[in-house]
């Protein structure tokens, strides 16, 4: 399992996210069979949908995350709930480039530094809350960064990190979010700025062992944190041979008897690969 932990300064006046989603990472890599790119492209999306998810207080709220760029990976989705449970994939899952100018993986390459980051939030009421921004750099942290800035008018601070191995194995993932609060003033914001200037990558840091409770007393030296809550996270796909049926349902009859020329339809889920079957019968009985 992952961890995932919210903060608050005793002065009120700013929250900070961490989680070790290394688990997470793992599982994604595991089911999609990812490149070293985009890997760290899904990773870093999937962390930052668990962190952003913890925040969400209805025990039913979901929020997804689209990021639809022109790089060669195409559009990359993140689900969470609001334990921080995640699921997703990348439209290529397969993805060689070279390593950026800083001798890194080309994040951003992969992604595209052209095109929209989208956050839709299912929080039960009529319709859901949608806010949609452009892709500033394509490193994902710096686009997160500018949602909150844009959408929310919320100060915010994100950092993310995926290490992958040589093997593709996942070694570390995780990342932060602090945000300003209200009661900030412009003596907070130096604050902050002086924390975060020169601190280690977050996977520099949980590679070193610390915890995601440590990293926030780590980044934020010089403020005086209380935990509100800690979260146990997984990848987490919430697909069933019944959502499927409901959803094939939904299709036009004229749909349903095409299928039904097959012996079988089979139907994959994007965010588990699990695979689903449905007879000629069973396509048949679905007409309405």
């Amino acid at each position: 399992m992952s961890k995932a932990v919210r903060m608050i300064s005793s002065d009120g006046t700013l929250t900070m996210e961490a989680i070790d989603s290394t688990d997470i990472v793992a599982e994604a890599e595991r089911i999609h069979k990812t490149s070293a790119v985009t890997s760290a492209a899904l990773g870093r999306l999937l962390t930052a949908a668990s962190l952003m998810g913890v925040m969400m207080k209805g025990e039913k709220d979901s929020l997804t995350i689209r990021l639809n760029g022109n790089g060669p990976a195409g559009p990359v989705i993140a689900v969470s709930d609001s334990r921080g449970n995640v699921r997703g994939y990348v439209s290529e899952p397969v993805v060689e480039i070279p390593l950026n100018n800083k001798g890194k993986l080309d994040v951003a390459g992969a992604v595209g530094r052209e095109g929209t980051l989208t956050v839709m939030m299912d929080l039960g009421l009529k319709e859901p809350y949608i806010g949609q921004v452009p892709i500033v750099s394509g490193e994902i942290a710096e686009d997160i960064t500018a949602y909150y800035a844009q959408s929310q008018q919320t100060p915010t601070v994100c950092a993310l990190g995926v290490l992958v191995n040589p093997d593709l194995t996942i070694q570390a993932a995780g990342g932060f979010l602090i945000q300003l609060l209200p009661a900030a003033d412009d003596e907070t914001i130096t604050k902050v700025e002086n924390c975060i200037e020169g601190i280690p990558s977050v996977t520099q840091m949980l590679t070193s062992g610390l915890t995601p409770e440590e990293i926030c007393t780590k980044v934020l030296k010089d403020f005086e944190l209380e935990k509100l809550d800690e979260f146990s996270t997984a990848y987490k796909c919430e697909c069933s041979r019944e959502r499927f049926e409901r959803g094939l349902a939904t299709l036009k009859n004229e749909d349903l008897d095409e299928m039904a020329q097959d012996d079988v339809t089979r139907v994959k889920c994007h965010f588990c690969n699990r695979e689903y079957r449905f007879s000629s019968d069973e396509i048949k009985k679905l007409r309405h």
